[in-house]
């Protein structure tokens, strides 16, 4: 079921058939640094979370999407976390899976599709990300989508090369 459309892309909701798509990107040790993910899920693990994924948003406080192209080729996933319809925020963050299908644009349509509803049908006042300090592809993403740096976090993150400093970025719906 196609619910959030673009010119390129569009974002949907999860399906079982996204079993193998997602058991490669959580498993991904590349960009577990962005998840911070430290151990492998299992494809029974990632079954049992498809078979929730229905669940309300204002029950789960949490929503991923399938970003895909109009060739119905997966891309990559966006989710709506920390979900918190009193004080009207959420967090969210953004994921394409392959190298060759950054940089051409799906993650900056996908990101005005997401904000867009966010703003519009959730009726929420802010968004807000955390970005590794060194992610500059992410920062010029959110950047660009009007989102601001309203902190530095500095040796927030350990990993495999120290500690790194991360941003927190906001977005208000004015």
């Amino acid at each position: 079921m196609v619910t959030l459309k673009g010119k390129h892309t569009y974002l949907r909701a999860l399906e079982k058939e996204d079993l193998d798509f997602i058991y490669e990107v959580e498993n991904n040790e590349n960009i577990w640094e962005l998840s911070h993910t430290q151990t492998p899920y299992s494809r029974f693990l990632i079954q049992q979370y498809l078979e929730n994924a229905h669940q309300d948003i204002y029950e789960a406080k949490q929503l991923r999407l399938v970003i895909s192209n109009y060739d119905n080729k997966t891309l990559g996933l966006i989710d709506i976390f920390d979900f918190d319809f009193k004080n009207k925020r959420a967090g969210i963050g953004i994921v394409i899976a392959e190298a060759e299908n950054r940089g051409k644009g799906h993650g900056h349509e996908a990101l005005d599709l997401l904000v867009n509803y966010c703003f519009t049908k959730l009726n929420l006042h802010q968004l807000y990300c955390n970005i590794s300090a060194d992610n500059i592809n992410s920062l010029k993403l959110f950047e660009n989508r009007g989102f601001k740096r309203i902190g530095l976090k500095n040796d927030w993150n350990y990993t495999n090369e120290g500690f790194k400093n991360e941003y927190l970025l906001q977005l208000i719906n004015n």
